[in-house]
């Protein structure tokens, strides 16, 4: 699928560049922290939380959803992981932090599906997901707890649930090239080992979050590019 070409006018994109300086600050959660609890519903029907995992030896909480082109570009390697460590005590689960009202028509360009809740489910049976994807869009009670600041981004918790790792999956975005750093893997394999985590912290890249109070200036702007005069 190819891309939509973004052709905002200047004044949409001013508004967008004021409006970010404007968000609401958050803070990931810090290496050591413990695992913060949560009630969500997953796509299976179920409502999750911490005790819903507490068997695993690693639990692996990864931020990924629908539309962002970096997070479909992870999906099949969060597949492969899932499927590598299942029998080594690993636990994987995906939690969708977005709202869906705060994404705006022009990031869907890489996406036939939204981040709303049954979006997700069609995301998951289509992309194969073997693994428990939380909705967390409606309150964001959870991911502001976590602190995600793109999708995707990973955090790799003991079997204590404290905080060993965050960050980035790997070092490349692009599937059909081979990584030269597997950073969650390679967290997983020293907790496994006993050992700590040499590096804990890497950096993310990815789709912004889709926070909630955006929602306000997607309407404001809604509203000022209907109103534009066509030439």
């Amino acid at each position: 699928m190819k891309p939509i070409k973004n052709a905002l006018p200047l004044f949409l994109l001013l508004f967008v560049a004021t409006f970010a300086t404007a968000q609401v600050s958050r803070t990931t959660l810090a290496t050591g922290a413990l695992a913060p609890d949560f009630n969500l519903p997953g796509i299976d029907g179920k409502t999750y939380s911490l005790q819903s995992f507490k068997d695993a030896r690693v639990l692996v909480v990864v931020f990924i959803c629908n539309h962002c082109p970096t997070s479909q570009a992870y999906e099949d390697r969060l597949v492969k992981l899932t499927g590598d460590y299942a029998d080594k005590g690993v636990t994987v689960v995906a939690i969708n932090p977005n709202n869906p009202t705060s994404l705006r028509l022009d990031e869907l360009g890489y996406s036939d599906v939204g981040d709303s809740f049954d979006d997700m489910k069609i995301r998951a049976t289509q992309r194969h997901f073997n693994f428990p994807y939380l909705y967390d869009g409606e309150t964001e009670i959870a991911s502001n707890k976590y602190g995600p600041v793109a999708t995707p981004h990973i955090f790799v918790f003991d079997k204590d649930r404290k905080l060993c790792y965050n960050g980035r999956i790997d070092d490349m975005e692009n599937p059909a090239k081979t990584p030269k750093s597997l950073d969650a893997r390679n967290a997983i394999d020293a907790l496994l080992a006993g050992k700590e985590v040499a590096v804990p912290v890497t950096k993310t890249f990815g789709c912004s979050v889709k926070w909630a109070e955006k929602q306000d200036w997607i309407q404001k702007a809604a509203v000022s590019w209907a109103n534009e005069p066509v030439k």
